[in-house]
C-alpha cells in the first residue's frame, strides 16, 4: 500500500445539497473496496458523526489538535465498518472558525495537522466533510486537500453556487495556498430522471463542465434521506436500492480517478 494517503474535501458552501451523504456514504464505499479510509467531520453540526451512529464526543474532533495540546492521529476510532476510521466533531468545534483567525498562517492549521496522518500509512484516503459555507474552516480543509469533491443538487440556483466555490479554489491554487490543489469531479445529486429539471441541469453542467462531472449521479430516494436518522449508511439500511448501487459506482469511479488501489 502507498504511504502517502489522498486528502479529498467535500465541499460546497450551500447546505442541503448532500455533501455530508456523499462524505459518509463514499468513505463507506472507498472502506468496502479495501481502502483503508478516515473519515473526518469538519462541521461543528456533526451531521456526518451522527450518519454513522455516534455521537459528538467532548475532546473527540480536530479542535484540541488545532489548538497545539493534543495529537490527531489519536483520536481516529475504527467504526464498525472494516477499513472506515472517523474523527468526529464536538459541541466546541464551533469556536474552531473564530480560533483559526488569531493564528498566524492562518490558512494552513489544518495541513500541519493532516499531513502527519496522511503520511502515516495508515490510510490511502482521507476524507474532509466541510461545513456548509466558505469561513475559515472550509478554506483550510481545501489548503489541506489534494484535491476536492463538489456535490451539486439538480436545481439551476445550484449552478451559481457552483461558480463560487470552484472560484474560491481557484483563487486559492492561485494565490500559492495550496498550488497543487485539483478538481476530482462535481458530482450530481437528488438527480431524479422523470423530471426535465434534472435532465435540463445535467445537460448544462456536462455542457459547460465537460470532463469534470463524474459519471455517477446520485438519485433522490427516501431511504438515502431516512438512513441517518438511523446512523447506518446506505449500504447498511438499503443495501439493494438504488442509492447503494450508486455510491458503489462513486467509489469505484473515485478510487480509479485518485489512483486510491494498487
Amino acid at each position: 500500500m502507498p504511504s502517502q494517503a489522498t486528502i479529498i474535501s467535500i465541499a460546497n458552501q450551500k447546505g442541503g445539497v448532500g455533501k455530508t451523504t456523499t462524505a459518509v456514504n463514499l468513505a463507506a464505499a472507498l472502506a468496502a473496496a479495501r481502502v483503508p479510509t478516515l473519515l473526518i467531520d469538519l462541521d461543528p453540526q456533526g451531521n456526518a458523526t451522527s450518519a454513522l451512529g455516534y455521537e459528538k464526543k467532548e475532546g473527540g474532533s480536530i479542535l484540541g489538535a488545532v489548538r497545539d495540546a493534543e495529537d490527531l492521529a489519536g483520536k481516529a476510532i475504527a467504526t464498525r465498518i472494516a477499513n472506515l476510521s472517523l474523527i468526529g466533531a464536538e459541541t466546541d468545534l464551533a469556536s474552531l472558525e473564530v480560533e483559526l483567525q488569531r493564528k498566524e498562517n492562518y490558512l494552513h492549521q489544518f495541513k500541519k495537522h493532516f499531513a502527519p496522518l496522511a503520511q502515516g500509512g495508515k490510510y490511502r484516503a482521507i476524507l474532509l466533510d466541510c461545513p456548509p459555507s466558505l469561513g475559515l474552516i472550509s478554506m483550510n480543509a481545501l489548503a489541506a486537500s489534494n484535491t476536492y469533491i463538489v456535490t451539486m443538487q439538480c436545481e439551476y440556483l445550484a449552478m451559481e453556487g457552483l461558480g463560487q466555490i470552484l472560484k474560491v479554489a481557484g483563487s486559492l491554487k492561485d494565490a500559492g495556498a495550496n498550488p497543487d490543489l485539483e478538481l476530482a469531479g462535481i458530482l450530481l445529486t437528488m438527480y431524479d430522471a422523470r423530471t426535465n429539471l434534472s435532465r435540463q441541469v445535467e445537460d448544462e453542467v456536462r455542457k459547460h463542465l465537460a470532463g469534470k462531472v463524474f459519471k455517477t449521479t446520485i438519485p433522490r430516494t427516501v431511504r438515502l434521506a431516512e438512513a441517518p436518522s438511523f446512523g447506518r449508511t446506505i449500504f447498511e439500511y438499503d443495501p439493494f436500492g438504488p442509492a447503494a448501487a450508486a455510491y458503489k459506482a462513486l467509489g469505484k469511479e473515485v478510487a480509479k480517478a485518485l489512483g486510491l488501489k494498487e
